[in-house]
């Protein structure tokens, strides 16, 4: 039973690796994905001035209308669309893509897509 957090643990150790490298500007923010067992959560911040631009989740309201029926990642990928969306209406063309140590695979990469297919640019 004490190995139960290790892949957390590694996902923490990545996610600091790569938080060492990413940062987010004014003119380029960071976008950040949090999954967890159910949902999943995006937000765009400036780290520069330490504010969220944008955020959006499988809890917001506008994504639960469209989520009817669909899978997880079928979701993501609508929360992606509707990121982007959210993003062209505050003139935000470009952010860097922070994947908080997740593999990117399944969900994490579904959303990503959909960004760029909402127009976000990586």
């Amino acid at each position: 039973m004490k190995n139960k957090g290790i892949k957390e643990i590694q996902r923490k150790k990545r996610h600091r690796r790569i938080r060492k490298k990413v940062r987010g500007t004014g003119e380029k923010p960071r976008l950040v994905v949090k999954r967890s067992l159910h949902n999943i959560y995006v937000q765009v911040v400036d780290d520069a001035a330490g504010r969220i631009l944008a955020s959006l989740s499988t809890l917001s309201k506008e994504v639960r209308e469209q989520s009817d029926r669909k899978t997880k990642t079928q979701i993501a990928h609508t929360v992606g669309v509707l990121l982007a969306k959210k993003c062209r209406d505050s003139k935000i063309e470009s952010v860097v893509f922070d994947r908080a140590g997740y593999k990117y695979h399944g969900r994490v990469k579904a959303l990503a897509l959909g960004a760029r297919e909402g127009g976000l640019k990586f």
